[in-house]
Formats: C-alpha cells, structure tokens, sequence
C-alpha cells in the first residue's frame, strides 16, 4: 500500500500539495499520516491509530478477546474492540453551494472543504468510530447514515469525490434544522461551510437545534483569504456566484469597512458558539490541514 515516508509526511498537510493527487483516498491517507507525524511535538504525544480497533483487557473481558499478536509487540494485554463498542457517531455536513467553488488562487472552498471531510472520515473510522456524511446547499442532496466498518471509507469517499458545486443558494440555518431532526440520537456534527452571507442570528438558531439535542458541534467555516481580508487590487466587477447580481467597485474604497463588518460578524458568531459550547474555527482555504484536524482532537478527547 503507497504511504508517505516519515520525511516527506507533513508536506501534505499542504492543500496545494495535496491537490495535485487525484484520488481522493490517498489525500484523506496522506493527510493522515502527515498529521500524525507531528502529533509526537504535541499534547497527543503515543497517539496512534494502529490499536484504534483495539481497547486495554479490563478484569472480567473475556481472555478468548486477547489480541496475542498485540501483546507480543507491547506487553501489554489489549482486546479487539466491536462495531458495538463504538465511541461515537459522528456526521460530516458538507457545504456544496455555489459559493463554496470560489477561489482566488489554489484550491476552492468546495474542494478544501471534501479534503477536509475525507481526512476526518479516515480517521474517525481508524478509531472505530461511526461516521456518516450530508451533502447540502439550500437542501440535502445526500446523506449517508454513520457506521464504522472499514470497508465503509471507500463508500464514504466515493461520495465525496463526486461532490459537485450547485447553482443553488446557501441557506445554512434551513439545513441545519432539517439534519437536527434527522439525527435525534446525541453524536458528533462537523459543519464545512462558509458563513458569510446569512443573518447571525438564523445561524445560531440552526445551531442550537442541534444543542438541543444533546450534539456535540464542531462548525469549520472555509474561508477564501480573499473572503476574509478582501485583497483585491484595481477596479473590479463582483458577481455573487449564487445570484449572478454584479457590482463594480473600487475594493481600497471599501476594503476597510468590509474587514470590520466581516470581523465583528464572526466575533459574534464565536462569543454565541462559545456560549453554546460550540466549537467554532475560522480557516482559510491556505491553512494546513493540521490545524482543523487538531481542533478535531482536542473535541474528541475533551468530550469522548
């Protein structure tokens, strides 16, 4: 099986490396690998998904559970774990609207956003976890329910691979309240999308519908840098890729008072999040890979 040597891992944890791959299984593996390559200079320092299928012999397991071959390598007693003895069940909601093809250089927000998503199904199923995934822009195109067979990642990926940018417009909180129905049972959601052109308050409401339930939320909103910091240069015409409206405009013009209404937005979104005890990060579609997947960890340990 193809694996990045232990010197050349953490390169892709890189999106313009990593999009220069074009199946989709070795992204979600590679990225893996190179961000368990740098767990050794973190606080998960020993993690390791080789026994992610395996849990520590408790008096009163059965000893016929023994993995013989484990203790050999560690001295130490550990036990196969079952499908029923999962940890958590957790579903990836992926955006797949309009606005998320945009791109001012490298890769979309669509595609950051199905990276992303492949990373963490590998390795929530590596841990014996459940996972399931949505794929919504103004409706639900696809939802696959959580289970953590192994064989389920090639499924799993499968799907994400032909995640196809819509015309349609995001409406996030809509969404949001119709999954929150959908998946009654207390888990795991993990929200890729891009807040940035609904109310705050509408936002927030499909959030604690989720809350309502007993979910655990993690919101990873994708942002284009140009999203965030509006770095454009000269006169530029704007089409809102949802709508088609256009509008031309000088950007040092409006450049400062679009970064403060973009931050004071998120700064709300964030103080409610935290409210919630919702986990909110911004990333951009530049950031490594290593730092969404990190918030991802220190959810799971803090929680599960």
């Amino acid at each position: 099986m193809l694996t990045p040597k232990a010197t050349d891992a953490r390169q892709y944890l890189l999106p313009e490396v990593v999009s220069r791959l074009k199946n989709l299984d070795l992204i979600a593996r590679f990225i893996v690998e190179g961000f368990l390559v740098g767990l050794h200079k973190s606080p998960f320092h020993g993690f390791s998904v080789e026994f992610s299928e395996h849990r520590q012999y408790m008096p009163g397991d059965n000893i016929r559970d023994i993995d013989w071959k484990v203790y050999g390598r560690t001295d130490r007693y550990y036990i196969k774990q079952y499908e029923e003895e999962t940890n958590l069940k957790a579903n990836i909601l992926v955006d797949i609207s309009g606005s998320m093809g945009y791109s001012s250089h490298g890769i979309t927000k669509l595609e950051y956003a199905v990276y992303l998503a492949a990373a963490l199904s590998y390795l929530l199923l590596k841990q014996r976890d459940a996972v399931g995934l949505a794929l919504f822009s103004d409706k639900i195109h696809r939802y696959l329910p959580p289970k953590s067979t192994s064989s389920y990642i090639k499924f799993l990926l499968s799907e994400q691979s032909k995640a196809e940018q819509q015309q349609n417009k995001t409406v996030v909180s809509q969404t949001l309240h119709t999954m929150a129905e959908k998946i009654r049972r207390p888990g795991l959601v993990i929200l890729l999308t891009e807040f940035l052109y609904e109310d705050a308050d509408k936002i927030l409401e499909g959030l604690r519908h989720f809350r309502y339930y007993q979910h655990d939320v993690i919101v990873f909103n994708i942002l284009d840098p140009n999203d965030r910091f509006f770095n454009f240069s000269d006169e530029a015409t704007f089409v809102d890729m949802e709508t088609n409206e256009e509008l031309k405009t000088q950007p040092f013009l409006i450049r400062e008072n679009y970064r403060q209404m973009v931050d004071s937005f998120y700064e709300t979104l964030k103080s409610e999040c935290h409210n919630m005890q919702v986990d909110f990060q911004n990333v951009l579609t530049t950031d490594q890979f290593d730092q969404p997947l990190m918030r991802y960890l220190l959810k799971r340990k803090r929680l599960y």
